[in-house]
């Protein structure tokens, strides 16, 4: 059973979610938070799976409640608008991804087990778009730890997994088998202490080894 927690201001698309999510045979809605102090304190308590994260709401934003998070729960944002000022520094912070508030109800279903089981919500075009336009706003170039210990093939890999690549994709580009590809990623992850795919992502726009305007 996925547990969820909601962090959003407005008690009726509070309960919209809390209806759509309870609904599902694999998932329950364990506490509901109406700012993002209240997220971080519930998050400690019930221990969710995922928590759906409004990025703007009074008093503590969700944007400081992704960095204060503990350890374990994967974070989706949720936004109203496409192209938020604030997305990239909250993937930056640690969520695994973001939707907007008026995606499908399918579609959200599908991202709560897709960040659930550890991978990040990156396929959409408008997600490469974004961290690519805050990305190029970034200052120098900075060599994220343990970038060094990477091999030339991880270097590469990296690379692609920054351009918003999915494993087959990579492997199709470098002619690997996807199972050598998903292996390449996974070293990269452990070697720089990434969460998951899109502090990946995070660290080759910021370490230029991903340029802005390549996507």
């Amino acid at each position: 059973m996925i547990k969820v927690l909601l962090a959003d201001d407005q008690a009726l698309v509070r309960a919209g979610f809390k209806a759509l999510l309870d609904a599902q045979p694999d998932m329950t809605v364990v506490a509901e938070a109406s700012d993002g102090a209240e997220a971080v304190s519930l998050a400690a308590e019930h221990r969710p799976d995922v928590v759906l994260m409004d990025i703007r709401m009074p008093g503590t934003d969700g944007l400081t409640a992704t960095r204060r998070m503990p350890q374990g729960p994967r974070i989706i944002i949720l936004t109203t608008f496409e192209l938020d000022e604030y997305v990239f520094e909250a993937l930056r912070g640690g969520a695994s991804g973001f939707l907007v508030k008026d995606t499908e109800p399918a579609e959200l279903i599908q991202a709560v087990r897709v960040v659930a089981a550890g991978e990040a919500l990156l396929s959409p075009s408008v997600t490469r778009r974004l961290i690519a336009e805050y990305a190029s706003r970034a200052k120098e170039p900075v060599v994220a730890d343990g970038l060094d210990q990477l091999t030339e093939r991880e270097r590469e890999v990296l690379a692609l997994v920054g351009t918003g690549m999915t494993n087959d994709e990579i492997a199709a580009k470098l002619f690997m088998s996807p199972a050598t590809a998903k292996t390449h990623v996974s070293r990269a992850m452990m070697k720089l202490h990434a969460r998951d795919r899109a502090q990946l992502v995070v660290i080759a726009y910021e370490s230029g080894l991903v340029k802005p305007g390549w996507l």
